[in-house]
């Protein structure tokens, strides 16, 4: 199938900024309503602020919430820059680029892979109390974050879930450069980004309210989601 971006930019410019992320949450359900009906859906945040946008949109599609968590492999003697990102399952996306540029050697990529790896396992830990990642195989998968600056974490994360035998991989965003959005359509099915204001500068300017959102507060938002019938089938065995 033909990537698309669908965009209700229209619709949507006269109401930038959103209220906070649950308003953007469901602006984005709205969007996605065509896959309400869809059984084998399943809606995962890029914590923390994803979170947030993606509680609502699981509530409206009745769909299971879960994390895809994401952590970027910096680059030993600028540990800002990103070689590469890990990601939930246990994916790796290596920048080679910038490895072969900086002369990152190998020795020092596993170490900060491995770094990358335990900063990722303690998150997991964090908002899932030990639980196993979902089941992704053969699901649609909705990836949720609260807006995209670069859009290179969210491209780890898509890598991620086709890695782990998604059927299609949708990404859903309340706003995001255009360029991001143009260049995730490679890799993703769908695209789903309301709004594409121009000059972007930072996600947090179309929001009224976009206070960080805590582990805690993800946590709880996880947890209010399964308890209400919305937890995703998991892999077996213990996670880790």
């Amino acid at each position: 199938m033909e990537p698309r971006i669908l965009h209700r930019q229209s619709e949507r410019a006269a109401r930038l900024p959103y209220v906070d992320r649950a308003d953007a949450g469901r602006v984005l359900a709205e969007a996605l309503r065509g896959y309400a009906s869809e059984e084998a859906k399943l809606v995962l945040a890029l914590p923390r602020g994803g979170v947030a946008v993606a509680y609502e949109m699981s509530r409206a599609l009745r769909a299971p919430l879960d994390v895809m968590v994401v952590r970027k492999i910096g680059v030993p003697a600028y540990p800002e820059l990103a070689m590469g990102a890990v990601a939930s399952g246990g994916s790796v996306v290596v920048n080679h680029d910038v490895v072969e540029s900086l002369r990152v050697s190998p020795a020092e990529l596993e170490r900060a892979t491995d770094l990358a790896r335990a900063e990722l396992d303690l998150r997991e830990r964090e908002l899932r109390d030990n639980r196993p990642p979902p089941k992704l195989r053969g699901r649609t998968v909705i990836l949720v974050d609260d807006g995209l600056a670069t859009g290179a974490t969210m491209r780890s994360a898509v890598r991620a879930a086709w890695s782990h035998g998604a059927a299609r991989v949708i990404v859903a965003v309340p706003v995001a450069p255009r360029q991001a959005v143009l260049e995730l359509r490679d890799e993703a099915d769908h695209v789903v980004c309301p709004a594409t204001p121009e000059p972007f500068l930072a996600v947090g300017r179309f929001y009224l309210a976009f206070r960080q959102v805590s582990t805690r507060a993800a946590r709880s938002l996880l947890e209010q989601a399964w308890s209400t019938g919305l937890e995703p089938e998991r892999n077996g065995g213990p996670e880790g």
